[in-house]
């Protein structure tokens, strides 16, 4: 089943994302954000590039006074203190600050532990029985449990911090003030939570951080805040997302494909990275692509931008450009990716945690298709639940039978 991208009905106004049918890819055009405000689509893999990369293109200048509105409510992602709206040298510093912890290194040491942690929630669905929820019992849990970890948020009401971080998302999922209110809770949790780490540090990731803007000279409280609260969203929004869709796609078209993840960790490996490519972590409802602003007169694939204009990048459609991914019939789970997919961005805001994300899904398929090989959908596509009015979207329950 396809739909056109972005496109719903009222028989079935919500799909699975890996039903889209993406736009051809061409030269970027003029559209509209959801609030009107005009904004060039970049489509093509090449200029959605472009886009993430050129330096005449940032995110800073979004919030600056001339700048046209282009949220249509509060988020995080609109604080102008978080590491995704500063740009250059600033950008620079305050990302070393913490991508120490985040290098390939980093992220094999936390392997064996990852794995344990998988191992535990697979055992608790089975104990559960048949039919359970695997968004409630894995995919939701898994990420939370492991940026908990790393961050030694022991105590901590898990819970919690999955409500602030779907209001922190949010795009129209809940009441304006509604999100403004948990905004304000999750930013005071993240300040009584530095404060009690610059008392009692320890070998965590708050700590390192910590550790390091100290060696970093002008780092302020308000940029410290924000970064707490981004990794705590980042942490687990990316594998949630993407591995609740995966589940769905492999569960309800390719029982082949989830017999080799379960044999073979190399196989669920490649799988984990043509699901990143192929299924996107959201539609275009909430927002067309990633913005920038172009600071300078420029061009992309040919066509001219002007200064001050405000450009979107379509990673959904760019990751699926017939002249760098050629598609020949369904999705084939172990072709190897020639050029890297956009989904974790490119350039200086390329994801910190892309690599741990990876690791949490093709862990966490490899081992639930392993222990539970004959796995299944226990409903129609037709009835899942969604997660509905996010920047992401992700099936909120997903029951499945063995």
């Amino acid at each position: 089943m396809t739909v056109e991208h972005g496109e719903t009905s009222s028989a079935q106004p919500l799909i699975p994302l890996h039903c889209l049918r993406h736009a051809e890819p061409g030269p970027p055009r003029l559209t509209a954000l959801p609030n009107g405000t005009p904004v060039w689509l970049a489509t093509r893999h090449a200029d959605v590039r472009q886009v993430l990369t050129d330096p005449r293109l940032d995110r800073a200048t979004l919030f600056a006074p001339d700048a046209p509105p282009t949220s249509t409510g509060p988020n995080l992602l609109d604080d102008p203190e978080g590491l995704l709206n500063i740009d250059g040298p600033e950008h620079q510093r305050l990302r070393r600050t913490v991508q120490r912890a985040f290098t390939p290194r980093a992220i094999a040491r936390w392997r064996p532990w990852v794995e344990t942690v998988i191992e535990e929630l697979i055992d608790d669905l089975e104990a559960a029985g048949s039919p359970v929820d695997v968004v409630a019992g894995l995919t939701r849990s898994l990420p939370i449990a492991v940026i908990s970890r790393l961050m030694d948020l022991d105590g901590v009401d898990l819970q919690r911090l999955g409500h602030w971080s779907d209001h922190a998302l949010s795009t129209s999922a809940y009441p304006a003030e509604q999100v403004r209110q948990a905004m304000r809770e999750f930013y005071a949790f993240s300040e009584q939570l530095i404060a009690d780490r610059r008392k009692n540090p320890g070998d965590d990731l708050v700590s390192s951080l910590l550790l390091a803007a100290a060696e970093t000279e002008g780092v302020t409280e308000g940029q410290l805040t924000a970064m707490v609260c981004g990794l705590v969203v980042a942490g687990h929004e990316t594998t949630m997302t993407s591995f609740g869709n995966a589940l769905v796609q492999l569960l309800s078209e390719a029982p082949e494909a989830w017999a080799r993840i379960a044999v073979d960790l190399a196989d669920a490996t490649a799988a984990s990275e043509q699901i990143l490519r192929a299924i996107p972590l959201s539609d275009a409802t909430a927002l067309p692509g990633l913005l920038r602003r172009a600071v300078a007169d420029l061009e992309i694939g040919g066509v001219a931008i002007a200064a001050g204009s405000v450009v979107a990048a379509d990673i959904r459609t760019a990751n699926h450009d017939p002249e760098v991914y050629p598609a020949i019939g369904p999705l084939d789970h172990f072709a190897p990716l020639g050029t890297p997919s956009l989904t974790f961005g490119a350039g200086p805001h390329h994801c910190l945690g892309a690599w741990l994300a990876r690791m949490e899904l093709e862990l966490g398929l490899h081992r639930l298709a392993n222990r539970l090989p004959g796995l299944r959908l226990a409903g129609p596509l037709e009835e899942i639940s969604w997660r509905e009015g996010l920047l992401t979207r992700s099936p909120a329950s997903l029951l499945v039978a063995w």
